[in-house]
């Protein structure tokens, strides 16, 4: 017997699952309850709707982003050290949450978000941001606006994610260091 615990977390993987593979609006409640094996109408139980639904598991992804992130940063090292961990934060995350990445990717500007989810999403653009204004401070990253930054690692970052989704490439060790070396000399201050 699947047990209240199993059938909020069965719905909510499942969801994720359909909103990143076919997007919100192409994704109904009857799909995701028949892919989490439970009536449609239990769905109703835990989430009042599919926008409740759609945000909650906005947030909950980007608060495990925004952890991963967080979670041993090491504010003391070089700006040079921060990025690595940041990359090396993106990768993690990806890896163990690649359907979530793609969710968020797709979703961040959806009409269902809510003022929760829009302030999920720009906290964890603010741990960026801060980071390259510090990086700028120390004369150590280009003098571009923290958004235009932020859209060069990110946004590079997303597309490097869809090409090892379809299988294009292979996030090999060798490749990863390479590609974090690339977006690093992207970013940082040549002398």
């Amino acid at each position: 017997m699947i047990t209240a615990v199993n059938k909020r977390d069965s719905i909510v993987s499942s969801a994720l699952v359909l909103f990143a593979e076919r997007g919100y609006d192409a994704t109904t409640i009857p799909m995701i309850a028949t892919s989490a094996g439970v009536g449609a109408g239990t769905i109703y139980r835990y989430f009042e709707n599919k926008e409740v639904l759609g945000n909650r598991i906005f947030q909950e992804s980007l608060d495990i982003f925004t952890e991963t992130v967080k979670n041993g940063f090491p504010h003391d090292e070089s700006i040079r050290n921060q990025f690595h961990h940041i990359f090396k934060s993106m990768v993690n995350f990806t890896t163990e949450q690649d359907q979530a990445l793609y969710f968020i990717k797709i979703h961040s500007a959806a009409h269902f978000l809510n003022e929760d989810s829009h302030a999920s999403f720009q906290g964890l653009l603010d741990i960026f941001k801060n980071f390259f204004e510090s990086g700028k401070e120390k004369n150590e990253i280009k003098k571009l606006p923290s958004s235009a930054l932020i859209a060069i690692i990110y946004g590079a970052f997303l597309e490097l994610e869809r090409l090892v989704r379809i299988g294009e490439l292979e996030p090999e060790p060798k490749l990863l260091a390479d590609v974090e070396e690339s977006f690093w000399d992207a970013v940082r201050l040549h002398a």
